[in-house]
């Protein structure tokens, strides 16, 4: 029966002599014979095994699923089906991280101001954590769903959006206008309808006061909306308050 020695494998797959023995040594390939000196020597079935295995890394699956396949313990179907899931998120996510990147580039022009919302889009798992603690998983989850259904330039033109509330916010309070009065109460009701579209669902009125409260908690937060205007992370706090009591 005709054999292959490890050189001969590595010559014949342009796989490496130290991947073969990673193989070997977490069993997921094993030489079919070691010789005198620790020469391995691979079969026909183990050269058929490599191939599949190289197959199926060449498809991103993992090693320790790629046994479970090889040794009939995870169905080859429901192994692909979860990997493509896996790379569906991961497009999207850097689907999101192409548009912060861009939105980053037309601050850095001049062109567009970010504002906290945006600046970690498919960057920061942390961000996504803290928003799953405070609102929990199904509120992040609609959200996710609701961004991802938007179209690239929805998605670019996010942070203009804000940029512009803040912008007319700032107005107002230059002016003096109290924060529950008519003019600010209709900026707001935009703000409110404009965080309904990007959380998937129209905000409670403890989830709504709650982001209010982040604005002045989060440092990031407060110096972006104090850069536009100082004290208007706190008097868009003070809006977020009466919106939220007079109509949620």
């Amino acid at each position: 029966m005709r054999m292959w020695q490890t050189s001969e494998v590595v010559k014949l797959t342009g796989v490496s002599a130290r991947a073969l023995r990673h193989y070997d040594a977490i069993g997921l390939l094993e030489p079919a014979e070691v010789g005198r000196g620790g020469i391995r020597r691979y079969g026909r079935a183990e050269l058929l095994r490599l191939q599949q295995i190289l197959l199926f890394k060449r498809l991103g699956l993992r090693l320790d699923v790629i046994a479970e396949i090889l040794e009939g313990e995870l169905a080859e179907v429901v192994a692909l089906e979860r990997h493509a899931e896996q790379l569906a998120g991961e497009r999207e996510r850097l689907d999101r991280l192409a548009a912060t990147v861009d939105a980053t580039i037309r601050q850095l022009e001049g062109d567009q101001k970010m504002t906290p919302e945006t600046w970690f889009e498919g960057l920061n798992d942390e961000y996504e954590a803290e928003a799953r603690r405070r609102w929990g998983d199904a509120a992040v989850d609609a959200s996710d769903t609701a961004v991802k259904a938007m179209t690239d330039e929805e998605r670019r033109a996010i942070p203009a959006r804000f940029e512009a509330l803040h912008r007319r916010l700032a107005e107002l309070k230059e002016a003096g206008k109290a924060a529950d009065t008519e003019e600010v109460q209709t900026v707001v009701a935009d703000h409110y309808a404009f965080m309904a579209s990007i959380w998937g669902t129209a905000p409670t009125a403890e989830a709504y006061k709650g982001l209010g409260a982040l604005y002045t908690e989060d440092p990031a937060f407060t110096a972006t909306f104090d850069d536009v205007a100082t004290g208007l992370a706190v008097y868009l706090r003070e809006g977020m308050d009466a919106y939220a009591d007079a109509n949620l």
